[in-house]
């Protein structure tokens, strides 16, 4: 039998009434939404599931609602007693994978995401950065393409390399746009602009990683019970320290998803099991590897239907 690792989406899985049939539905799944809104101060819960999806959206209420959802639907999941050889995130994913190996209490997890996403959003003014999605260009050409436009004055630099013919790129709204008026010369299809608040993973991101780091050295780190594949570099960690070190980097530095995968893939990983809300990270993992078995527990009768 082959090994199993556990992967969760991060921002842009979100979506109004996610996580509501497992609170409904199961005990320890509602005791992470109280917790939640207990540790936060507001009815987290209540915008996960009732929105408005404008409130949601806004990242400092979107990374913890995404959290607090993978986490209620793991504690769900974890019953059957699966446990995972590695465990990954996209992204925000990351706290979720640390709190499933053991690295992270949710508690503390919790309140770094929602700082996270206050850093982020405050890093830099609204309209000066921007993120767009580049389909069917190489990473090499795409990224040798980025640094030309940022050598002429618009900061652009990859973000998320996604799967093959999926990246993101982030920066600037000038390098962002250059990029979809020059994105032919990198062999890409299509350059589609992302409705997000900021740019996100790209070295504009600096001074929330220097906010984070801040509050990231106040809280306790673990060994991981099972290795955790850094978004930074796609190796496996369990060192607490050297996790904690990653998520600082992490806000500056591109998501090497595709990577990530095939390293699990080497591994003897043949079944990923994405837990929270959405099926992104399903999407994802096929385009990289069509026979990866995928499982996505991204409600309560999902994580009851695998059970059985």
């Amino acid at each position: 039998m082959g090994k199993i690792a556990f992967v969760f989406p991060g921002q842009g899985a979100q979506a109004v009434g996610m996580g509501k049939d497992a609170y409904e539905s199961n005990d320890a799944s509602r005791a992470i939404f109280d917790r939640a809104d207990e540790v936060l101060g507001f009815p987290l819960t209540k915008l996960a599931f009732e929105g408005p999806d404008e409130q949601l959206r806004q990242t400092a209420n979107t990374q913890p609602a995404l959290l607090a959802t993978s986490v209620a639907l793991l504690e769900m999941y974890k019953a059957q007693g699966i446990k995972p050889d590695y465990v990954a995130g996209h992204s925000l994913g990351e706290y979720s994978a640390l709190v499933a190996a053991g690295v992270l209490a949710f508690e503390d997890a919790l309140r770094l995401v929602r700082a996270r996403g206050q850093f982020m959003e405050q890093a830099v003014p609204s309209g000066q950065g921007a993120m767009a999605a580049v389909l069917g260009a190489e990473r090499e050409t795409l990224q040798a393409l980025c640094a030309d436009i940022t050598a002429t004055g618009g900061l652009v630099e990859l973000a998320n390399v996604n799967c093959p013919g999926q990246i993101v790129v982030s920066g600037s709204a000038e390098g962002v746009a250059a990029v979809g008026e020059r994105g032919k010369e990198a062999g890409a299809k299509r350059v589609i602009p992302l409705d997000v608040s900021g740019p996100f993973h790209s070295s504009l991101m600096q001074p929330a990683a220097d906010n984070l780091a801040a509050e990231l050295a106040k809280v306790a780190f673990n060994d991981a019970a099972v290795p955790v594949i850094a978004n930074v570099h796609a190796q496996p960690v369990t060192s607490g320290d050297e996790l904690r070190n990653l998520l600082v980097q992490q806000v500056v530095s591109p998501v090497q998803w595709e990577d990530t995968v095939k390293y699990l893939i080497g591994e003897g990983v043949d079944t990923f099991v994405e837990i929270g809300s959405g099926t992104v990270l399903a999407g994802l993992i096929k385009k990289i590897d069509k026979s990866a078995q995928v499982i996505s527990v991204n409600s309560a009768s999902a994580a009851a239907a695998v059970a059985q």
